[in-house]
């Protein structure tokens, strides 16, 4: 089994997500649910980026993958990112993000997504998400962490491929142990943060921040239900006097 997370820039604009195309994507998740997902969700809004997460078993990892796409394509106000996939590697342009990890089998699954939404495709994006990723390998009670971003051309299984034009990285954390949720999300969002002109905001915030900036929503995907990590990672890192 694996957890599952596409993201994609399908707004009618480059700071925010309107609310009608959050209701209808959340609307249509149900046809997810009887392709076989065992749970999906709307997961991550970050600027006018969304990212639609999903456990899957692993014989139908593509047939999500499409079903997501299909989401994103009959709700998009502007076919965005999802107009950047290809079946030609050659021929692919700046398209959806993707991430995968692993599920073991005898573990109810938890998730934690790390979403990025850069304005201008600012390059040091890549290396706030690659931090995270760092910062939780080897961690205590972690399954899997999705792939390192690189800068090449991408094969989505079950939907096509992207270039490396693709610039709104998205990071999967599989946790076996609820009790590590919070230590494993926290040490995943200070490291993405520790890198410069990267701002943590709550999911569904605009990008109301200075061109050249990039900002990173965080969700922990836990029996069905979304948690906003950012509120709860603002209150506990708060300076007490």
């Amino acid at each position: 089994m694996k957890a599952i997370a596409i993201g994609a820039d399908v707004s009618n604009n480059d700071v925010s997500t309107s609310k009608s195309l959050i209701e209808n994507i959340e609307k249509d998740l149900y046809k997810l649910i009887d392709l076989g997902a065992r749970n999906a969700a709307l997961t991550n809004i970050t600027g006018d980026d969304v990212v639609i997460s999903a456990f899957v078993e692993d014989s139908l990892l593509e047939t999500i993958n499409q079903g997501i796409i299909n989401i994103l394509r009959d709700n998009a106000e502007d076919i965005g990112d999802v107009g950047g996939i290809s079946d030609n590697p050659k021929t692919a342009g700046e398209g959806v993000s993707y991430a995968e990890a692993v599920i073991q089998q005898d573990r109810y699954p938890d998730a934690v997504i790390l979403a990025f939404d850069t304005y201008g495709g600012e390059p040091f994006v890549g290396d706030a998400a690659n931090s995270a990723i760092d910062a939780a390998t080897g961690m205590k009670n972690l399954t899997d962490i999705s792939n390192k971003i690189k800068d090449e051309t991408k094969k989505i299984p079950g939907v096509g491929y992207v270039s490396n034009e693709t610039d709104d990285p998205i990071v999967v954390a599989t946790i076996e142990e609820i009790e590590s949720v919070g230590i494993i999300s926290s040490a995943m969002i200070g490291a993405a943060l520790g890198n410069k002109n990267i701002y943590l905001v709550e999911r569904g915030t605009p990008a109301n921040i200075i061109p050249g900036s990039a900002i990173l929503s965080a969700t922990a995907f836990m029996n069905g239900n979304i948690i906003d990590l950012a509120i709860p990672f603002h209150q506990r890192t708060k300076i007490l006097r």
